[in-house]
């Protein structure tokens, strides 16, 4: 799948007033790396009292329905996203937003208390990057190379320089998401923002998301883009043998395929129920893991995070599981439409003067790109959205399960903490790369 993406972005009318941050402002720095002028909000980032619990528990409701959606799509491609990603960049938007703009936020984003949902998503920023930790294993007894997680996520607002944007949006977002307005001119080089965009996005991204936004789509109506960046390394608790990884057959929906299948004998983490069965797979120092669910069949229900995870317990399994290197690229906007927020995308009736009130603002777009690569050591995997303004012991005489995930899968990856859904995905075919 090609690395770009395409969006039409906020419209607004009218031309801004100056802005009052000029270059003698002591709130204002350059930025060397991409020419963007900053400002930051008056508040410094929170750090304490940021229970996640809230936020976690958000995302993954609104993980459920945002897969139902896509999967509708084209139920016979391969899917990855971050829904939170795409949940957190949403909630900066939402910080703006007002009346039934930000009822239907809300409701689609599974908020209950719209003032308390940004100091929790400051806490589940928090909490995952709390999961971070390397050890060099070089000088074990048996002990190779570097184990890693590493887990970063960042936030940035990209705004029209002269257009004055409200305090009280910028502290917030300074205090709950540590994001600062880097300032660009739209008006005068869309294309100088476009790159100044997906410069920052590619370094948060370690360069797997090297062009968010594609060449040509930012335009002199836009003024203001929010962007997320998520980036993850992590390695598995036990990696698997790459000796033992063969070449077998994979039922995708279009036919059978080659992929290359990673073998296991081992303890997993099991769980099944009516046509299906799940997995755990722990990730180094334990926090993290990604979840498995198989059915019996292709037409069968597959659980929800909850119902996997509720019912896993350890046991002997002979697991086959598939490498695999996958990209989703898309457009939001239609999909958040269906969901529930048609009002943020309406150019007559969206109300984000929680943002400013020199111009009527509207989200042209919501742009999500994410890509995973899963193989014998571990997962590396990046996510970044744009708004754009246009897991027990078991009997040890077990007869051991095997599982061969021979066919299409969806996977979690979550933190165990708060159980919320960083990366999801459908695996209709693990010969598909992202290339």
């Amino acid at each position: 799948m090609k690395r770009r993406t395409f969006l039409q972005l906020l419209t607004v009318p009218a031309v801004a007033q100056v802005f009052a941050a000029c270059a003698d402002d002591p709130g204002k720095t350059d930025s060397p790396s991409n020419g963007a002028s900053s400002l930051r909000g008056d508040a410094a980032r929170v750090t304490t009292d940021t229970d996640p619990t809230e936020a976690a528990a958000a995302i993954n409701a609104f993980a459920d329905d945002m897969f139902l959606h896509l999967t509708t799509v084209d139920p016979a491609a391969n899917l990855v996203f971050s829904p939170a990603s795409i949940a957190l960049a949403l909630a900066m938007t939402s910080a703006g937003a007002k009346g039934t703009t930000l009822a239907e936020m809300d409701t689609v984003l599974h908020i209950n208390d719209a003032a308390a949902i940004h100091r929790s998503m400051n806490g589940l920023e928090s909490s995952l990057e709390a999961a971070n930790a390397i050890q060099d294993n070089t000088g074990d007894i048996g002990g190779v190379g570097i184990s890693e997680v590493q887990i970063s996520i960042a936030n940035s607002l990209w705004g029209q320089a002269g257009l004055n944007f409200e305090q009280a949006f910028l502290d917030l977002l300074s205090s709950e998401y540590g994001a600062g307005m880097e300032l660009v001119d739209y008006k005068k080089d869309p294309e100088a923002a476009r790159a100044a965009i997906n410069e920052w996005v590619a370094t948060q991204t370690n360069d797997r998301i090297p062009e968010l936004l594609a060449e040509g789509v930012i335009t002199v109506d836009a003024r203001l883009t929010l962007v997320n960046a998520i980036y993850l390394k992590a390695n598995w608790n036990d990696t698997f043998d790459k000796e033992q990884t063969l070449t077998t057959s994979f039922a995708a929906p279009a036919g059978e395929v080659d992929v290359e299948m990673m073998h296991a004998s081992r303890r997993i983490a099991h769980s099944e129920g009516d046509g299906w069965q799940a997995i755990q797979l722990p990730y180094v120092f334990g926090e993290l893991s990604m979840v498995v669910a198989l059915g019996d069949t292709v037409d069968a229900l597959l659980p929800t995070i909850g119902e996997a995870v509720a019912q896993l317990r350890e046991r002997p399994v002979e697991l086959g599981f598939p490498k695999f290197d996958i990209e989703t690229s898309i457009s939001l906007a239609a999909t958040l439409k269906e969901m529930g927020m048609p009002t943020a995308f309406d150019t007559g009736t969206a109300d984000f003067s929680g943002m400013t009130t020199e111009e009527r603002l509207v989200i042209g777009d919501v742009i999500h790109q994410a890509n995973i690569t899963v193989d014998e050591v571990g997962t590396e995997a990046a996510a970044a959205t744009a708004v754009v303004m246009v897991a027990t012991s078991a009997p040890v005489e077990e007869t051991p399960i095997t599982l061969v995930i021979n066919r299409p899968f969806t996977f979690w990856l979550i933190a165990r903490s708060t159980g919320v859904v960083v990366f999801m995905g459908r695996i209709n075919d693990p010969s598909a790369t992202r290339g």
